[in-house]
């Protein structure tokens, strides 16, 4: 027999005698609201304001719910809003008694610790609305069962970054998702989530000031109220009279920001034009009170919408990506309203062009196919041209599309948004005066044995080591003073030959057959030959034949040296007009060269040639940070500080491709970039940001970006340099280093076709102040 609602405050008075407690006025008054909404025939629901209890309180209040099942209310909330001590277990224990009758719950997590908030996301609920605001949300995993949950709100979890793959899988009635606030930046990872839940219709990552819940703003849904074309100004405008265009790093970049926008931005007429103070993502620009305009692609409608209802507050980082908006509504088809405002049939024709123009879906322009059925083409010797089946009969390989045909379709089926990074040069050792953790300051993939690598320690030390197996193959101490090491180059001839040079001048080539496999054996100095110092040194690169190396550094001047007789046959004085950080030999002409400088310039030089004047100089907006050839040397690759990064043709300097990498504004973010799978890809990374981004070289469209942590401690890692893998397609390996002045380096590997789901390695490493600006 169901429990009558006027029987329950009875219960709970009994319940408290029982448990010899003082019934508590608040619960009683709950009770009586919920009679009142039943004599009125109104839906009758409880709200438990958990502010307003004692300990003492719960067991009572839990045994009357023991019977809710039964009763004939319909709901019950639960509202936590103050910074009160709560038992943790009480609350938890009520919430699962309620059960079937739990509407909504809605907990901050000031007064509940990790475990509480693990055991929720594990356990499950039955509730249909959950509010979450906790600070131990780093990587959310709610597997639990959430089967009647269709609202989810986790703004202002400001610790949560990531979305683990399958951490909606319990939840297939989740209409509504909104996550303002959060550190959530990744559009790979956040989209592969997304589109695996089924209901999906409503979804913000930023609020608009007029909106509470995630549907769309009544207001900006309203087209008779809509600023007209005559009331946009142009971008020009804009820019010239209200917008002060300094990116702020802290302000664009996960982990290194401070998300605040609690007041909206003017928005007023003067002498016939709109005044305002807006952020367009489009553009990175930082309006002069710190609020947000974000996420918009601007055409006329857009803005007129945006600027009159829609600025945005409390964004997340993912907002500040480029063309967020566009990709978010060409990833996710059924989703309906992003951000509170609606996607029109306009909308969704404008993201398929956006995304079809600015990224790379799967590598190679490849179809979505399993990796059975490219098997199955590759032993019938079949190819698809343009999408469909060649109707012609077998023919050989040689008439084949291309001899990577297969290859690059089976690397497309492998490619995840979630790639495999591990940790390579976790090195430690102990001798008999110490006990050390190898600190790597610059590596070099070997040039003709797949499985070795050098790094160079920020000590001064030499390591060779099996990056498959994690052996050493040889290694070299620091003599003397500590010193960094910021150049390595492998001979090409005699690869098992390997030059290094260190911050202090040092310059020494190194023979990996001299060297003892026990890094705690005593250094042999045969096969060490000692060239002439070169002081403040940035950079060392061999010529093809193994004849010349050229040196650099934070000076103005290139040293050519004499590999076989250890003479520098050369200084080439004022090159450049500043300090010039890398020079790097072409990988099959002998004598030509590049130089990038701080002064904005790179320039193409020829030995053969007197070098008075270069073959040709090409200026970039800011100081270049390295530049290196493609592996055909077809092109010169350019990096510069804070993103600007484009490829040239090596023949004359003209700009082939510009990447359009969105700056930060710090003046201190150096970037450096590489090849990839040849010449197919590049791969670039910043020292003020934790994220890898892959790009086309031909076409520049994004494929992903990867973000690195520490998967120790979980903090985010910044990028120190990179290189892709001369022998495996789509993997890379990357000095990283902790966001933290005391900061810890890794060599980490990057597998895109591997899942992260494989094995984690836990790692611990040494406290460090990184030195980001120089070496390549």
């Amino acid at each position: 027999m169901a429990i009558d609602i006027s029987t329950l405050d009875a219960r709970y008075l009994d319940s408290c005698k029982r448990h010899g407690v003082v019934p508590n006025s608040a619960v009683l008054s709950w009770f009586y609201k919920a009679k009142i909404q039943k004599s009125s025939h109104e839906k009758c629901s409880i709200v438990v304001l958990l502010d307003h209890l004692r300990a003492a309180d719960f067991s009572p209040l839990i045994d009357v719910f023991l019977e809710i099942d039964s009763s004939n209310i319909d709901a019950v909330d639960i509202l936590h809003e103050s910074p009160i001590i709560l038992t943790e277990e009480y609350v938890l224990s009520m919430i699962r008694t309620i059960n079937l009758k739990l509407r909504l719950v809605e907990l901050r997590d000031v007064s509940f610790g990790k475990d509480f908030f693990r055991d929720l996301s594990h356990d499950g609920l039955a509730c249909q609305v959950l509010k979450l605001r906790s600070s131990h949300f780093q990587k959310l995993n709610m597997v639990g069962r959430f089967l009647q949950l269709h609202t989810l709100n986790l703004d202002y979890c400001t610790h949560l970054t990531s979305l683990q793959k399958d951490c909606f899988a319990c939840m297939p009635n989740l209409m509504r998702l909104s996550m303002c606030e959060t550190r959530v930046a990744n559009l790979w990872t956040t989209s592969a989530v997304l589109s695996k839940i089924p209901s999906l219709v409503e979804l913000r990552f930023q609020t608009c000031p007029c909106c509470e819940n995630t549907g769309p703003c009544p207001m900006s849904s309203n087209t008779d109220d809509l600023l007209t074309v005559d009331d946009v100004p142009s971008m020009g405008e804009c820019l010239s009279n209200d917008c002060q265009i300094t990116v702020s790093s802290e302000l664009q970049r996960i982990g290194l920001l401070e998300l605040s926008s609690d007041n909206a931005l003017p928005v007023s007429k003067k002498h016939g034009h709109l005044q305002k103070e807006v952020s367009f993502s489009e553009m990175h620009v930082q309006p002069k009170n710190g609020s947000l305009l974000s996420g918009l692609n601007w055409d006329l409608t857009d803005a007129a919408i945006a600027l009159k209802y829609c600025i945005s507050h409390h964004p997340s980082p993912i907002c500040f990506e480029k063309h967020y908006r566009d990709y978010m509504i060409a990833s996710l088809p059924l989703l309906q309203v992003l951000d509170n405002l609606l996607i029109r049939k306009m909308d969704r024709e404008k993201a398929k062009t956006i995304f079809s123009k600015y990224y790379e879906y799967l590598p190679y322009k490849r179809q979505l196919e399993s990796v059975v059925t490219v098997l199955q083409k590759r032993e019938m010797g079949s190819s698809i041209i343009h999408g469909r089946k060649s109707l012609k009969p077998k023919q050989p390989s040689s008439y084949k599309k291309s001899p990577y045909f297969f290859s690059r379709s089976l690397c497309a089926t492998k490619l995840g948004a979630w790639p495999l990074l591990y940790p390579v040069s976790n090195i430690s050792y102990t001798s008999k005066q110490e006990s050390k953790q190898l600190r790597p300051r610059q590596f070099e993939y070997h040039p003709s044995n797949s499985s070795l690598m050098v790094f160079g320690t920020l000590d001064g030390e030499i390591v060779v080591f099996n990056h498959e197996s994690g052996n050493i193959v040889g290694y070299v101490p620091s003599i003397g003073a500590a010193n960094s090491v910021l150049g390595l180059c492998w001979l090409k001839k005699c690869p098992s030959k390997l030059l290094a040079g260190s911050d202090n001048g040092s310059l020494n080539l190194y023979d990996i057959n001299h060297m003892p496999p026990n890094i705690a054996d005593a250094y042999c100095s045969s096969g060490i030959v000692t060239y002439d110092r070169f002081e403040q040194l940035t950079s060392v690169h061999v010529n093809s034949t193994d004849d010349w190396f050229l040196v650099s550094g934070y000076s103005k001047h290139v040293a050519l040296y004499d590999i076989g007789s250890g003479k520098r046959l050369k200084l080439f004085n004022n090159m450049h007009r500043e300090p010039i950080n890398v020079a790097k030999f072409s990988n099959h002409s002998p004598s030509i060269f590049a130089t990038s400088s701080f002064d904005h310039d790179v320039k193409l030089w020829d030995l053969r040639q007197t070098l008075e004047q270069p073959c040709y100089t090409s200026s970039s907006s800011r100081g270049n940070v390295m530049v290196c050839f493609s592996p055909d040397d077809l092109y010169l690759l350019v990096s510069t500080v804070d993103n600007e990064v484009k490829q040239l043709l090596a023949a004359d300097g003209r700009v082939h491709m510009n990447f359009e990498i969105a700056s930060t504004g710090s003046a201190h973010n150096y970037t450096r970039s590489y090849y990839m799978n040849g010449r197919d890809y590049i791969i670039s990374g910043s020292c003020d940001e934790k994220v890898v981004r892959i790009c086309c070289a031909q076409t520049g469209r994004r494929l992903r970006d990867v973000y690195l942590e520490d998967r120790g401690s979980g903090n985010s890692m910044t990028v120190q340099s990179l290189r892709g893998d001369p022998f495996r397609d789509f993997n890379m390996s990357v000095l990283a280093a902790k966001m933290h002045r005391n900061s810890k380096w890794e060599v980490l590997k990057v597998n895109l076709l591997a899942s992260s789901n494989c094995a984690e390695e836990s790692y611990h490493g040494q406290s460090v102040h990184p030195s980001y600006s120089l070496g390549g």
